[in-house]
């Protein structure tokens, strides 16, 4: 695996300042050399030195200075170059700034890729020597995975990241981007697969389980972790990892939320019996304690069944007036 290390680059500045000498010097000493060579070819007693030597000579410097003028490049702040020499790494210039260095560093980067083992399947992917270490963001799309119980959910995500070493992502894949958009799909279709969607019931002996629905911070940093030690061969590192949408595929919606309504009910319909059953007990120990009436078991009965008819019910009660006694 590659290694990203420090390259040295010069000032553009003072290198500007060079360049820009020797370009004058050149075509002053082709201007002399031409005037020489005119005086020269005129004269027979011309005694000055070759004026070929001195074109020469500001041919030489001409072409040396066009070709360390290739040396220039700018870096803008969360930019770096990585730099390779002839098909070597020689290192990464992150300084922002007008620098100078080697004028054969490679512009671009060809890296090729033979997967299917035939010469006819090789693709050659270019990449600039800039690249960016900004921070980025991936939007994935809505895709259909089981959950831990085999429930079909749809779930998407969104990570930010951003190029923690350059070698590794030039150098060690052939496309970092299509890497960490793959990854990321794959990365999400585990976690989604290691928990279900919801708890299937309230008493359920798991009820402490993560879920997706319900632990999103959980689920947010496991799928972090999962992205960034896959990602760690390209040299990216995951900031953040973030769920985007979540919900049960179309095919089973409906008859998911049934089970959520019907839960729902029963879980108002026991706090409604939780608490209908103590007003009960709260009425007879209440009225057995102030002497208003006297309960024997059978009446405690008629009145329990009548408080929780009352109490439970979904509409409201019609008052029915007994002119007899309990007993006829």
């Amino acid at each position: 695996m590659s290694v990203e290390k420090k390259a040295h680059a010069a000032s553009g500045w003072a290198m500007l300042l060079v360049v820009v000498a020797g370009y004058l010097a050149s075509i002053l000493l082709l201007i002399t050399g031409f005037i020489m060579f005119i005086a020269w070819d005129s004269s027979y007693f011309y005694r000055g030195p070759n004026p070929l030597l001195i074109l020469l000579l500001g041919m030489v410097l001409l072409v040396i200075t066009s070709i360390a003028r290739r040396g220039f490049f700018t870096l803008q702040p969360g930019q770096a170059r990585v730099c390779v020499l002839f098909g070597k790494y020689v290192g990464t210039v992150r300084d922002d700034g007008l620098k100078w260095a080697n004028p054969f560093f490679a512009k671009s980067l060809g890296l090729s890729s033979n997967p299917g083992g035939s010469s006819e399947t090789a693709v050659v992917h270019r990449h600039d020597s800039k690249i960016s270490v900004r921070a980025r963001t991936y939007t994935g799309d809505r895709i259909k995975v089981n959950d831990k119980m085999g429930n079909p959910i749809e779930i998407a995500t969104v990570i930010v990241w951003h190029v923690a070493d350059t070698a590794k992502a030039l150098f060690d894949v052939d496309d970092y981007e299509s890497y960490v958009e793959m990854i990321t799909e794959t990365a999400l279709r585990h976690v989604a697969s290691l928990y279900s969607y919801d708890h299937m019931a309230d008493d359920d002996e798991n009820a402490d389980a993560i879920t997706l629905r319900t632990n999103i911070e959980e689920v947010s940093e496991a799928l972090k972790a999962e992205l960034s030690r896959k990602l760690e061969v390209a040299g990216v590192e995951v900031d953040d990892a973030r769920l985007t949408h979540l919900a049960y595929a179309q095919e089973i919606a409906q008859a998911m939320l049934r089970r959520q309504q019907a839960e729902a009910i029963i879980a108002a319909r026991k706090k409604i019996v939780e608490g209908a059953v103590g007003m009960v007990d709260m009425a007879l120990a209440q009225l057995s304690e102030g002497g208003v009436v006297d309960f024997d078991e059978d009446r405690k009965a008629v009145m329990a069944s009548n408080l929780m008819v009352v109490l439970c019910g979904d509409s409201e009660a019609q008052p029915v007036v007994n002119t007899g006694t309990l007993y006829q």
